[in-house]
């Protein structure tokens, strides 16, 4: 069986064009990929210079990278005669069962994205989260990283941390000591008082204002129980509580002031033979 060929049809109807074809895919590819780049890093300085959170700078880099590339990647297939259509449609049927396969990180993604763009604490804030608390150490797409004051590192997955009840210790410069101070019954009350307010007012990282707060709460089954609220900077508020606690108990000691503790008295009757 012989085949008659003609070399000038050959090139004519199929070399020629399917090589011109393949040499616009590629120019689209490579021009397509070095705008895709040069977009990309524009995009990037200018939320660098709008003082963005790093962290969400580099998430919309990567975002924004993946789809331009995926769309050069379309166009030079849609030269080459591919049904660009049935690619797309087969890469949405694709991303849906990767979806449905790992909802609970996706989930845990969304959260991040949440937590990066509103931005509900920083990196070294102080906060409660997902049931624990911890100076934030490290914030990524899926999850949060704490730093226990004992120097424990624990990760909350970021879908516990946004679909929960955030408490940040942090965000405000300030913040107030809530202290309960009880003296028995038997202890001047009006002594106490004035002693309490000069302990506060004597310490130096006791602000002045707010004012303190002093007053008598509650009478308790065995003490008179006064709230002391004073006022300190966040980053002072512990030194404050441990060293007014301390303080107090000591001055007064001296002044004969009685704290009360848990105690129970027993009677003892004798009875007639």
């Amino acid at each position: 069986m012989e085949w008659n060929i003609d070399p000038q049809q050959l090139w004519t109807d199929y070399v020629l064009p399917w090589s011109t074809q393949i040499l616009l895919a590629l120019v689209i590819f490579i021009v397509g990929r070095l705008l895709a780049g040069m977009i990309t890093r524009a995009t990037g300085k200018a939320l660098e210079k709008a003082k963005l959170d790093p962290i969400l700078i580099n998430f919309l880099r990567t975002v924004l990278s993946t789809t331009l590339t995926l769309l050069v990647i379309v166009f030079a297939l849609s030269q080459l005669g591919v049904d660009t259509t049935s690619l797309v449609a087969l890469l949405g049927a694709a991303g849906l069962a990767v979806g449905l396969a790992l909802k609970d990180s996706l989930s845990h993604f969304a959260a991040g994205v949440m937590l990066i763009v509103f931005r509900p604490f920083k990196l070294g804030d102080y906060v409660e989260v997902g049931g624990v608390s911890g100076s934030v150490d490290q914030i990524t797409i899926f999850s949060t990283r704490l730093k226990t004051p004992d120097n424990k590192v624990v990760t909350v997955p970021n879908g516990n941390v946004f679909g929960n009840t955030m408490v940040n210790f942090s965000a405000e410069s300030t913040r107030r000591v809530d202290m309960i101070v009880g003296i028995s019954y038997g202890s001047d009350l009006l002594k106490a008082k004035s002693l309490l307010k000069e302990i506060v007012e004597s310490h130096d990282k006791v602000l002045k204002d707010p004012e303190t707060k002093i007053a008598v709460s509650e009478l308790a089954d065995s003490s008179v129980n006064f709230v002391v609220r004073p006022w300190a900077k966040a980053e002072d508020y512990w030194a404050v509580k441990w060293e007014l606690t301390e303080q107090i108990k000591l001055r007064f000691d001296a002044e004969g002031i009685e704290i009360p503790f848990p105690q129970m008295d027993v009677h003892l009757h004798k009875e007639s033979a």
